[in-house]
């Protein structure tokens, strides 16, 4: 059963001014050296919503949801006409933070406002589980922001129930990618090692303001259980990182610091990087302790 206050605070978001009026109020322009391509269609913004629920199981209530890149909050209504216990959003741009003021009234301590750098914060210190990411994330540091959230998640799977994050279509497509194919890399491989991953969501550039030249997806993570001799995190990083830096090479010379553990695990020193699966990293990586 849907919680009255929910209900309540669902009706009063969907009663605030259309997100256009707010960007014209605090002159709220997009801008492109933060990254910055405003999602203002609310039924765009209510589906990403859904879906990552959607693939949660269906039930947030007493999920703490944490956006990144919050820009004049058309995410963050959607997430505050959800179930969601409370809604964090971390926003660089000083502008952002005063539009997204004017929720602060209407739904008072169920949204918190953190001006600061993503990059910055560990959102798994912040308040308590269960935790749950959803964010249109700023493309300039849509990875390096991935990269510290599955540090986290590797230090405690407990971090985040999940999270739902958009890039750009073809980052996307890197981090849910096959062996033996072009787009398979690090980046993939980490992902993978930590969490079941799927895209759950695609959007094109006329959707956003302004448009980018790129199509979007959004991607769901749900971390996994891990065993106990997983590699620690900087090990499997270094490993896949001197691999695909020299992707075209075999292993047997990418990999040469690595040689023991290729032959000791029987993997075949002609392969490439791509050529590899994700247990081979891990067999590798867990080898040399």
């Amino acid at each position: 059963m849907v919680n009255i206050d929910i209900l309540k605070r669902k009706q009063q978001i969907e009663n605030l001014p259309p997100l256009r009026d707010v960007i014209s109020q605090h002159h709220l322009s997009a801008q492109k050296s933060l990254g910055q391509n405003f999602l203002l269609d609310i039924n765009i913004t209510d589906k990403i919503v859904s879906e990552a629920c959607r693939h949660d199981g269906g039930d947030w209530r007493g999920v703490h949801a944490f956006e990144i890149g919050s820009g004049p909050g058309g995410l963050t209504r959607s997430l505050l006409k959800s179930e969601v216990k409370k809604v964090t959003a971390i926003e660089f741009d000083a502008r952002a933070v005063k539009a997204l003021s004017s929720l602060k009234p209407i739904v008072g301590d169920d949204i918190e406002i953190v001006h600061k750098d993503a990059l910055k914060i560990n959102l798994a210190q912040m308040g308590d589980a269960p935790r749950v990411i959803v964010a249109n994330l700023p493309y300039n540091i849509a990875t390096p922001l991935l990269i510290n959230w599955l540090k986290q998640i590797r230090n405690d799977m407990n971090s985040f129930q999940s999270m739902s994050l958009m890039f750009q279509k073809e980052v996307a497509d890197r981090i849910v990618a096959c062996p033996n194919t072009k787009s398979y890399g690090r980046l993939g491989v980490i992902a993978q090692w930590l969490c079941d991953i799927k895209i759950i969501y695609d959007l094109p550039p006329f959707v956003f303001t302004p448009p980018p030249k790129v199509n979007s997806s959004v991607v769901y993570f749900s971390p996994k259980i891990l065993n106990n001799d997983a590699p620690d995190f900087c090990a499997l990083e270094r490993l896949s990182a001197a691999a695909f830096n020299q992707r075209r090479k075999m292993i047997r010379s990418s990999l040469k610091d690595y040689s023991k553990a290729i032959e000791a695990l029987d993997i075949d020193p002609q392969k490439r990087a791509e050529n590899l699966t994700v247990s081979e990293y891990l067999a590798i990586a867990s080898y040399l302790g």
